[in-house]
């Protein structure tokens, strides 16, 4: 099971870090490169493709603050290929607990792009890695500098997180050239939670906090599936998805979150006929 494996993998990052396993890469970060063996541990030694014409990402160079650095997804399939993007992996190369996140794309909706928030702990290649209908891989990459990210003291209080534990916010957006005439829109979900790498220390106790974050998000519009996350330790506090997607000319939209500590946060909204 894919949320098991990302169990796996974030418990394995957060010992490394613990026992010292990675403290001579974090000094140089550039001294080696973890990507072949990500290959092997993430994606079973699968074969993958150049991912030009397929996939895309954008993040900074260089990150204003490495707790919350913005990256979008994009796929970039030309309109006559037939094949459909099922799967986008995100990948942090060099962080504890690499694999950030993974996307799947629901059959129906179109989704085009993705953007969120992660947490960046060193200098690093940060690959997409987009698995096809033709049941190949494709990846491209980018590099961003930024440090300590994972760390870093979390925004707000313990009690104003615990306020805002599962609050949901949906926002349904516009471009230039979308809305019911093209059935192409764009929304965001905002989900209220600390969302704790783990390598945090409360400034009080100089206690570590225990590893909590979102591990599950999936995404509706009437019950058709727009898009599913799996999520590590690598999303950012209050954990933020925006997407663009085609309309089916659904009347409501649904949104449901898991943590790691089994809460569920369910919400509904209705959608009026113009989709803002």
């Amino acid at each position: 099971m894919l949320g098991r494996h990302f169990r796996v993998l974030c418990i394995a990052g957060l010992l490394s870090i613990m026992f010292g396993a990675r403290l001579a890469t974090a000094a140089t970060p550039d001294a080696y490169d973890p990507w072949p063996g990500l290959v092997q541990d993430i994606f079973n030694n699968r074969p993958i493709n150049d991912g030009s014409g397929v996939i895309a990402i954008e993040m900074p160079y260089r990150a204003e603050d490495a707790a919350i650095v913005p990256v979008t997804l994009r796929t970039t399939l030309s309109p006559g290929d037939s094949r459909r993007v099922l799967r986008i992996t995100l990948v942090i190369d060099q962080n504890p607990a690499p694999m950030a996140a993974k996307f799947e794309l629901g059959p129906d909706a179109k989704v085009s792009e993705i953007s969120t928030r992660v947490r960046v702990n060193n200098y690093t290649d940060v690959h997409a890695v987009a698995e096809l209908s033709d049941g190949k891989l494709y990846m491209t990459k980018t590099y961003v500098k930024a440090s300590g990210g994972c760390s870093a003291p979390a925004a707000k209080n313990a009690d104003e997180a615990k306020n805002r534990l599962g609050q949901m916010r949906y926002r349904q957006l516009a471009k230039p050239g979308q809305g019911p005439a093209s059935g192409a829109r764009e929304a965001q979900v905002m989900i209220g939670h600390p969302n704790n790498s783990g390598l945090q220390m409360d400034q009080v106790t100089l206690l570590y906090i225990p590893a909590f974050f979102v591990n599950e998000l999936r995404l509706w519009q009437d019950d058709s599936l727009v898009l599913a996350m799996e999520g590590g330790i690598l999303i950012s506090e209050d954990p933020n998805i925006r997407f663009t997607y085609v309309s089916n000319d659904a009347k409501r939209f649904r949104a449901e979150a898991k943590d790691t500590e089994g809460h569920v946060f369910q919400r509904e909204w209705k959608i009026d006929d113009s989709g803002i």
